[in-house]
């Protein structure tokens, strides 16, 4: 779910592979808040055992599409939350593989374990390393990519523009906390790019944190000013912040202000 244009290209995307070990298959479910659609993105060494990330909406043709992508070697799936444009599709994906859903809430964990941080993950022979990333929901994960120098945000980060906060679920508390934390994560291990789950990949792993981080901070300064000015309710707040955005990601931004109300009010 996206927000307000901040980083990115504006050119469509339509995934592909970003290596030899790793693909994204596109989704065919567009919209205002999933940008060209959920990238689902498959990871391990031709020829050998892959992990799906984020099967996306139960849509029979998408589904087909990563199953014909993965040439029967889906070994493992993996959520990185459990918002349907991200994980609707896996319980059929493991019914047409076979293989285990795993994700950090139970709900969505369907035949092998769950997901926790710190967690690796085998893909052939690359790993992949479970990151805890609360804040756009309360389950949200990324996953570090070693081999090829990325990370894999899900909403945490998007390929174009910033993500909501999901009040009351999600929490910037925890959000800021996210982002510093993949910040650091990205510093410590020189990390190249971030594979989002709507959008497409972006250099420069640091520098996007950086302007996450700030834009972050410059949205509080406008809500305390908006609150300052006379502002009472998040419908007030939006009108006074947000007044240039289209009305079909109104919803999204009364979100993010309520997640930003209860920040300033108070701790997370």
């Amino acid at each position: 779910m996206s927000g307000l244009p901040l980083i990115g290209s504006d050119a469509p995307w339509s995934g592909g592979s970003f290596s030899a070990t790793v693909t994204c298959v596109l989704a065919p479910n567009p919209s205002p808040m999933t940008l060209d659609g959920t990238n689902t993105w498959l990871v391990g060494a031709p020829g050998g055992a892959l992990v799906v990330i984020d099967p996306g909406p139960d849509d029979d043709a998408h589904l087909r599409a990563i199953v014909d992508a993965a040439q029967g070697r889906v070994a493992q799936i993996l959520l990185t939350h459990g918002h349907p444009d991200h994980a609707e599709g896996a319980r059929r994906l493991h019914e047409m593989t076979g293989a285990a859903v795993r994700a950090l809430d139970p709900e969505h964990v369907f035949g092998g374990e769950g997901l926790d941080a710190g967690d690796v993950i085998a893909a052939g022979d690359d790993e992949i390393h479970v990151i805890a990333t609360p804040g756009h929901t309360s389950d949200c994960l990324s996953f570090h990519l070693p081999r090829d120098g990325a990370l894999l945000t899900g909403d945490t980060v998007l390929g174009r523009g910033t993500t909501v906060v999901a009040w009351p679920d999600g929490h910037l508390g925890d959000y800021l906390d996210s982002l510093a934390a993949l910040r650091a994560r990205a510093e410590v291990s020189q990390s190249r790019a971030i594979l989002p789950g709507h959008g497409p990949v972006l250099a420069d792993p640091v520098g996007v944190l950086d302007a996450y981080l700030a834009h972050r901070r410059a949205r509080l300064d406008q809500v305390r000013a908006a609150v300052a000015a006379g502002a009472r309710t998040p419908d007030d707040v939006v009108d006074a912040v947000y007044d240039d955005i289209p009305d079909a990601v109104r919803w999204a931004a009364l979100l993010s202000t309520r997640a930003q109300l209860a920040y300033l009010e108070g701790p997370d």
